[in-house]
């Protein structure tokens, strides 16, 4: 399938002026606008519309991952400062979730601002403050080619996520230019975020309230929730002209054989909340094609897996079955896998017919993305987007689109 996705970059551009990235977030949430697209249908309504705007037998897929305070700022003897900028981590897990409860020494890749006067053998010290006790927090440069750095502190009574939490700052994407406020911590946070670990957030889910998601059960409305951990190779643009060059990042996603019932049983509308949820759904599908196929119960999706030929063609019930019956012969109920999967135009959706998503870079792999979800009709949705004043990128407005879109229940 290489030959149909001769895909070049200058087709997904367009011109987004400074003034239109939103810079800060509106002072409430559901304030933003929300775009509706269907069927090359295009109309205009706030997000606090969206209950009246899903079928009775919708389910909303939403990623609960919490963003990690994951700049961690060190001063050294001299002075200077050295940003160590949490990217994944190395030992004594590669796992996220376990990573952030552990108790003792660990070591992350990172990228490290002022790399270069962080002299071989120097230990790096900060004291803070947890529960009123001072606790001194010490950063060692294990391997400085892989930009591997060795974290330790004096409390084992302490967790990783408790020292992060202390005295990290939020990393807000590079784009918006400026540095993270006391306000940025609980906004750049969705209201159902629970697992720690990602990096930036899922930003099409900072528009939820409380008051939102009671609506939506109200409305009969169902809900299900799984993690990708966010990472910054979210941010990284394609160079690429021939965009299937492009080296896709791989992030960590979390699902539990709970999720794979529910799914299973769910004959409606399947709404992703955020380009993090619709990867991780595609690649759950794509992780039992890969079971069926292969007997590989390794869960990694490769960037172009899905476009390469399968001897096995498997619904979406086929797939997830599969998945279920590896999960109950080893007697599991979560399951931690990564993916690297890369959705643009020429990609069949096998999951999800719905998606609530911000407005993306120009050039992104998430474009591509919705180019593909919307057939592409990509150019139309932010023309019309820049015309009637929306707010662009993280802390924007919001978009539903849809996908072959169910009219009732099958």
């Amino acid at each position: 399938m290489e030959a149909k996705l001769d895909i070049k970059l200058s087709d997904y551009q367009y011109e987004l002026p400074e003034d239109r990235i939103a810079k800060f977030p509106l002072e409430k949430r559901d304030h933003s606008k929300l775009l509706h697209f269907e069927a090359g249908q295009i109309e205009h309504y706030h997000f606090y519309d969206l209950p009246g705007l899903l079928p009775s037998d919708t389910l909303m897929v939403f990623n609960n991952t919490k963003v990690i305070p994951a700049r961690l700022i060190f001063q050294r003897s001299t002075g200077a400062k050295i940003e160590i900028f949490l990217l994944q981590p190395i030992a004594p897990s590669t796992v996220i979730n376990e990573i952030m409860v552990h108790h003792g020494p660990l070591t992350w890749e990172a990228m490290v601002g002022n790399l270069k006067k962080w002299k071989e053998d120097e230990v790096l010290e900060r004291t803070v403050s947890i529960d009123g006790r001072a606790i001194n927090v010490k950063a060692e440069l294990e391997n400085r080619e892989s930009r591997w750095v060795r974290v330790s502190w004096d409390n084992e009574q302490i967790t990783f996520a408790a020292i992060v939490e202390a005295f990290g700052e939020v990393p807000l994407p590079p784009y918006l230019n400026r540095k993270a406020t006391q306000e940025d911590k609980p906004r750049y946070q969705t209201v159902y975020s629970k697992k720690e670990g990602a990096v930036a957030a899922p930003t099409a889910g900072l528009h939820f309230t409380d008051e939102i998601l009671k609506k939506l059960d109200n409305y009969g409305i169902k809900s299900d929730y799984l993690t990708l951990h966010v990472g910054a190779g979210t941010f990284q643009p394609i160079k690429d002209e021939k965009v299937t060059d492009h080296p896709m990042h791989s992030e960590q996603v979390v699902i539990r054989k709970e999720n794979l019932i529910n799914f299973l049983n769910h004959r409606g509308n399947i709404v992703a909340v955020g380009t993090t949820s619709m990867r991780s759904l595609e690649s759950i599908y794509w992780y039992g094609v890969k079971i069926l196929n292969e007997n590989d119960k390794h869960f990694f999706i490769p960037k172009l897996y899905p476009y390469q030929d399968h001897n096995v063609k498997a619904d979406l019930h086929k797939s997830l079955t599969a998945i279920v019956d590896y999960m109950e012969s080893e007697q599991i109920d979560e399951i931690t896998g990564s993916t690297e999967i890369f959705i643009m135009p020429g990609y069949e959706f096998r999951f999800c017919n719905g998606l609530l998503t911000n407005f993306h870079q120009p050039g992104s792999t998430l474009i591509l993305l919705v180019a593909a979800f919307t057939k592409n009709n990509w150019k139309n949705i932010y023309t019309e987007a820049l015309s009637q004043d929306y707010r662009f990128l993280s802390y924007g407005d919001s978009s539903l689109l849809w996908h072959n879109k169910k009219t009732g229940s099958d």
